[in-house]
């Protein structure tokens, strides 16, 4: 149902606002057939009105009911992106439940571990925003044995020239001896794997084992669960601090 009146948000802004994929992507979506409104199929430049039920595969973008936090092993291959031209298993292949939930930042399509989605575009968007100021924590393998240089070069930071950014002092330990444990409070595009590169490494293996107070734990890689109440008060307790934006620091 198109709105002629010119009232309510445009469709791609109501999912974008939404956490669920960029105007760009949302207006992919919408061409592709997989978003409907009331029941019918969107239309690009289609107005959403107040009350209206707006869907992406069938599972519905907002829901006024239970607010969910998830927590979800991302394994190596699947991508955080809705966008499925390419053919790769997505984070939502990975949840099936009901409610349409969005992952809340990201982890490249080779590395594994930790990753929110929520079925809130406010909290997603509350998260990005102070995601530079909170902790993440990855394991790193590399392709060969880790040294003190090595170790101290990345503590200091490290100057990525593709970036023409230096990145931030971080804490880094050795943990085996192709292995080590980074904790970043910044969230640059694959900064890992650049950061190592400069010293000459390359990233054999890398997992997200923490985001802020959640923890990965034993939860299997392809599975998910939801965050307890003690978990979800500790995270929108952390929220209070500001940050710059999280891309992946994979």
């Amino acid at each position: 149902m198109q709105d002629e009146t010119g009232k309510g948000e445009r469709l791609n802004r109501f999912l974008a606002q939404a956490g669920v994929c960029s105007r760009r992507e949302a207006d992919r979506l919408i061409e592709q057939g997989r978003v409907t409104v009331d029941g019918e199929p969107g239309v690009t430049g289609q107005r959403v009105l107040p009350g209206q039920k707006v869907c992406v595969d069938g599972r519905q973008v907002q829901d006024e009911g239970k607010t969910l936090i998830l927590a979800v092993h991302k394994p190596r291959g699947v991508v955080c992106t809705t966008d499925r031209r390419w053919g790769d298993p997505t984070l939502e292949d990975l949840v099936d439940i009901p409610e349409r939930v969005f992952g809340i930042g990201r982890l490249d399509k080779q590395s594994e571990g930790l990753i929110l989605m929520t079925n809130r575009g406010e909290l997603t968007n509350s998260i990005l925003k102070a995601a530079g100021g909170h902790e993440r924590e990855y394991l790193v393998t590399v392709d060969k044995p880790v040294t003190a240089a090595f170790l101290a070069g990345m503590r200091r930071g490290v100057y990525l020239a593709e970036l023409d950014r230096k990145t931030l002092p971080c804490r880094v330990e050795k943990t085996g001896e192709r292995q080590l444990r980074i904790i970043l409070r910044q969230g640059l595009n694959r900064q890992i794997r650049r950061m190592c590169a400069a010293f000459g490494y390359t990233v054999e293996r890398l997992v997200r084992v923490r985001i802020m107070n959640i923890r990965l734990g034993g939860l299997a890689p392809g599975k998910w669960r939801e965050l307890t109440k003690e978990e979800t008060a500790g995270l929108l307790e952390a929220l209070a601090q500001g940050g710059e934006e999280e891309h992946d620091g994979a």
